[in-house]
């Protein structure tokens, strides 16, 4: 009986379930604990558990940036990077996935929220290279990036309370469009940061943060994915191995043409599901609930009956 309780599919779903918790209280601020089931975060959860416990940063909402110095390059050139951004802006560049392929992010479309990557988590997109050659210049000398975008937030926009899946990387915001307004900011985990004309922060992705402008004014910043140092070496190691690897398969494009990651290749295929089951969400929420949860436990109880076989 004891080594059936120890049996490797269910020692790996008590490692889930325990990260997931850990996850879940993390912070001040959650999902409900429904939602946090269902939530891209949880399946990443043992893996970002590992890195909370190996981070060389403080485990907190907001991370000083002056904590990565490689950054301040990016800020001292706020202004060039600016200028390229607002033409891409002018020009209809900086806009949201022209097909389902985009997994991330998708999302967050319907807010007007709009991007236009720069890299992502390999090497530069082609349309970067030459339509904001300064820009990649700057980010190429700084190997800790692992992704970067430009991104929009129109007037009124909002962005729901949510988690990003992956604890590998920390997040960058340098301010290059702003109404310069404390109506214009994000909040990680109840902390207020505020998007301001060449001003930049650092936050935790992983705790629960939503966005909002509430102002007139268009918001466009430079948004970048920083490597989370690590205090060991051989965790450096298995982080951008998974980075690298893994994270990249998230991979989309601006234009027709770029390469688009597995995962946003399957993401296409299965976001046509997606809509069937949000329309029986809308038909009748009591099904659409039951048949999400029996099919959860459904999984779960062939885990643990496999184990005792």
């Amino acid at each position: 009986m004891l080594r059936q309780l120890f049996a490797p599919q269910l020692v790996g779903l008590y490692i889930l379930i325990g990260a997931t918790i850990y996850v879940h209280y993390r912070g001040k601020e959650r999902l409900r604990f429904a939602r946090q089931l269902g939530d891209h975060s949880t399946y990443l959860a043992p893996y970002n558990v590992l890195m909370y416990a190996g981070s060389a940063v403080p485990n907190t909402p907001v991370i000083p940036v002056e904590q990565f110095p490689e950054l301040k390059t990016l800020t001292d050139n706020w202004q060039e990077i600016r200028e390229e951004a607002v033409r891409l802006f002018d020009e209809g560049f900086i806009r949201a996935a022209a097909a389902n392929n985009d997994w991330g992010f998708y999302s967050f479309f319907k807010s007007g929220w709009k991007r236009f990557y720069l890299k992502w988590y390999d090497d530069f997109l082609p349309s970067a290279r030459t339509l904001c050659p300064k820009t990649v210049e700057l980010l190429n000398a700084i190997p800790t990036v692992h992704g970067a975008m430009f991104a929009m937030l129109p007037p009124g926009g909002k962005l729901g309370a949510h988690r990003d899946p992956f604890a590998g990387s920390l997040r960058y915001h340098l301010g290059l469009v702003t109404p310069n307004s404390d109506k214009c900011r994000i909040l990680v985990d109840g902390v207020p940061c505020v998007w301001r004309d060449g001003e930049a922060f650092m936050f935790d992705e992983t705790f629960l943060h939503s966005a909002e402008n509430a102002t007139d004014v268009n918001r466009i910043i430079l948004f970048c994915d920083v490597e989370r140092p690590m205090k060991l070496g051989f965790m450096t190691s298995i982080n951008r191995w998974v980075s690298h690897h893994i994270v990249k398969a998230s991979a989309t494009q601006n234009v027709e043409g770029e390469h688009v990651g597995v995962l946003n290749k399957v993401f296409g295929k299965l976001y046509e599901f997606h809509l069937a089951t949000r329309k029986v969400k809308a038909w009748n929420r009591t099904v659409y609930y039951t048949a999400k949860y029996t099919l959860t436990v459904v999984i779960v109880g062939a885990i643990v009956v496999s184990a005792f076989r």
